[in-house]
């Protein structure tokens, strides 16, 4: 497979870590893929983190959700899968930071295409995804 772009959408007050590992174990870990970090590094005002998010999340194959437990507040979150939507990005999360299968999830984001982080899984939806939206 072709390296996909994944932009990594996260609850950015409470799981800026488990993003951070997240990345680094798709990097050391024996996976059919790397995952290429488009997410935003850091906090910038509202205007123009959508206008940049945006424009990032066009020229990705994915977006990757890393659902935490404190998805409801996640507002960037929300924004970042309707923007995908927009535009035919296809949609998949990952349970971090001892959020299952009973935790809240981020408006858009189906409970179908959720799974544990465990890579044989992660690596399934990630094929799933190249398959589906603008990647056909």
């Amino acid at each position: 497979m072709a390296d996909p772009r994944a932009f990594i959408s996260f609850d950015f007050d409470h799981n800026d870590t488990d993003k951070t590992l997240f990345i680094g174990q798709s990097k050391n870990s024996k996976v059919p893929f790397s995952i290429q970090d488009w997410s935003a590094k850091s906090s910038m005002p509202q205007s123009k983190w959508e206008a940049i998010v945006e424009e990032k999340i066009k020229k990705t194959n994915m977006v990757i959700v890393l659902v935490g437990k404190y998805m409801a507040s996640a507002t960037g979150v929300k924004k970042e899968i309707k923007m995908a939507k927009e535009n035919n990005v296809p949609i998949f999360g990952v349970y971090i930071g001892g959020a299952d299968s009973n935790s809240n999830l981020p408006d858009g984001l189906t409970r179908s295409r959720v799974v544990k982080w465990e890579w044989d899984k992660i690596s399934e939806k990630i094929n799933q995804m190249m398959g589906e939206g603008k990647n056909k």
